[in-house]
């Protein structure tokens, strides 16, 4: 087992900063801080405390009128972002937002939003719902179409990281709620997963963002765990990395070779005392973790991808 530590990054902690996603295009960071309502961009730059590694420096913010629990870069240039309970295209000239799609949501009074989101390897958007107070089953992962979001998976509690496999025939996801990331046989010509079944069990935490490296590698957010921990395609953890803030929520790969691992955490919920222990709780975190990551594939806004 390989044991790697991360440090803090520049930009002042969030307070539920998640969704890291590099834009291999722009060499730009977009991230969200999910109840604060921001949408934040950066670029990575040096650092002068002898570690090598680089660091974040953000560049521009955006407020949004609602949670947002994702961004992810568009074909066009533009942004898509889970905002709420709809789909929005921001414009990064001029802050517009565009909806787009809407969640069709049951009629029960159960407040929900969007969290995590990813897109897969033809470029088309698959978004997750959670209750907003983590009613057990009122989540929901759906795939966007041109004529709306489609429901892909009903009674999910907390809808959390979604990646692929090198390959693409393989879809990871964790409804944390489980304790434990699955893993779906993914046909890319219909965007259906099918044949879930359990790719690992998570103890002392619980599974939120994840990513997938070259190799085929697993590298998941233990929240509550303050860790990252990589699993091999067999299920095997080989790696884990030490992060100094308890709610590790999500992880990307990062840079020109794309080399870099970037964690983002939560503040959120701990305690007074908690704080006071964890002063970089909210921070985004950085690692050389000895693996590259595969670049994320860019919504595509740009043809009407019908579904057979």
């Amino acid at each position: 087992m390989q044991h790697l530590s991360a440090v803090p990054c520049g930009p002042v902690p969030g307070r539920l900063t998640e969704g890291p996603v590099w834009d291999q295009r722009s060499q730009e960071l977009l991230w969200v801080d999910i109840t604060a309502g921001l949408f934040h961009r950066g670029s990575l730059g040096t650092r002068g405390d002898g570690t090598g590694l680089p660091d974040v420096v953000r560049r521009t913010t955006l407020a949004l009128d609602s949670t947002v629990g994702a961004v992810h870069p568009c074909r066009s240039g533009a942004t898509i972002a889970a905002v709420g309970t709809s789909i929005q295209m921001l414009s990064l000239t001029d802050g517009r937002a565009e909806e787009v799609a809407t969640a069709p949501l049951p009629a029960d009074g159960i407040r929900r939003r969007f969290n995590d989101a990813g897109c897969d390897p033809r470029g088309r958007l698959l978004v997750g719902t959670m209750a907003t107070d983590v009613v057990p089953g009122a989540g929901a992962l759906y795939l966007l179409e041109p004529q709306g979001l489609r429901v892909l998976m009903e009674s999910v509690t907390v809808s959390n990281g979604l990646a692929w496999s090198p390959c693409g025939q393989l879809l990871y996801y964790a409804d944390s709620a489980t304790g434990r990331v699955d893993v779906f046989d993914y046909d890319l010509a219909t965007a259906t997963p099918s044949r879930r079944r359990p790719f690992v069990e998570v103890s002392g935490g619980v599974p939120d963002g994840l990513t997938v490296d070259r190799d085929g590698s697993l590298w998941v957010a233990i929240w509550g765990a303050g860790q990252v921990r990589a699993y091999a395609s067999d299920g095997t953890a080989h790696t884990q990395v030490s992060v100094p803030a308890s709610q590790v929520s999500s992880v990307t790969f990062a840079g020109p070779r794309l080399d870099i691992l970037i964690i983002t955490t939560a503040a959120e919920g701990l305690t007074r005392d908690e704080r006071r222990a964890q002063p970089d709780a909210g921070r985004l975190f950085v690692c050389r973790p000895g693996s590259t990551g595969l670049p994320a594939v860019p919504f595509d806004d740009l043809t009407r991808q019908e579904i057979p």
